[in-house]
């Protein structure tokens, strides 16, 4: 069980963009939602809108994990880090995940890496006297 929530959920959320990037990207471009708001603006959100979402969702649920988790493993640490490295190599070599709503992923995962290499640190001060 411990391997199953070491693995980062924002992983999960790349690698779907990527794919669908991968398949033509129609779906990631195209508008999705559209909703009038009070003000009369009209409100349009496209496919990638809704990637940075559930990127966030992601983001919210590894914070989760580090602040009721009593220590990092190191195997979800390490997957943290593999996660940044493949997705910031992805964004700068793949035309199709060169877009601000795969940067914005990519800039989450930088924020899991640096939680995790944190929060021992915050445990160890907690520790000393």
């Amino acid at each position: 069980m411990n391997h199953i929530t070491a693995f980062p959920a924002l992983a999960i959320v790349i690698a779907a963009y990527l794919l669908l990037a991968a398949g033509g990207g129609m779906m990631l471009d195209g508008d999705a939602y559209s909703m009038t708001l009070m003000s009369g603006t009209e409100m349009t959100l496209r496919g990638e809108d809704f990637f940075v979402i559930a990127g966030l969702v992601a983001l919210f649920f590894e914070m989760l994990k580090l602040a009721f988790g009593a220590r990092i493993s190191t195997l979800h640490h390490i997957l943290a880090i593999v996660t940044f490295i493949i997705a910031s190599n992805c964004f700068v070599l793949l035309g199709d995940a060169g877009t601000p709503s795969f940067l914005m992923l990519v800039i989450m995962s930088l924020i899991v890496v640096l939680a995790n290499g944190m929060t021992p640190l915050r445990n160890a001060k907690a520790l000393t006297p």
